[in-house]
């Protein structure tokens, strides 16, 4: 489990350094500041992948882990499509 711990802790942390670069992007420095937002959360949905793989869910508070992790992996995957989505706008 601290592992698992692990893992998500990387993930919010990978997550938070991309919403603070989001607010320092400006136009010469644009594209590089997009990849490293791309970068950290396409690890943070790793993260949180590998995370959720450890979890079978034959057990109920297994099961309830997953369903949680594998929520946040969505919403992660949604956040990386808007910005990839924002990224292709301003390339």
């Amino acid at each position: 489990m601290q592992d698992y711990l692990e893992e998500l802790s990387d993930s919010v942390d990978e997550v938070r350094r991309s919403i603070a670069e989001m607010g320092q992007i400006k136009s010469l420095n644009f594209q590089l500041t997009v990849s490293d937002i791309q970068t950290w959360v396409s690890a943070a949905l790793t993260d949180e992948t590998t995370c959720s793989d450890g979890f079978d869910g034959k057990t109920k508070n297994g099961k309830v882990v997953r369903e949680r992790i594998l929520n946040i992996a969505h919403l992660t995957s949604n956040a990386l499509a808007l910005i990839n989505s924002y990224a292709s706008l301003h390339a």
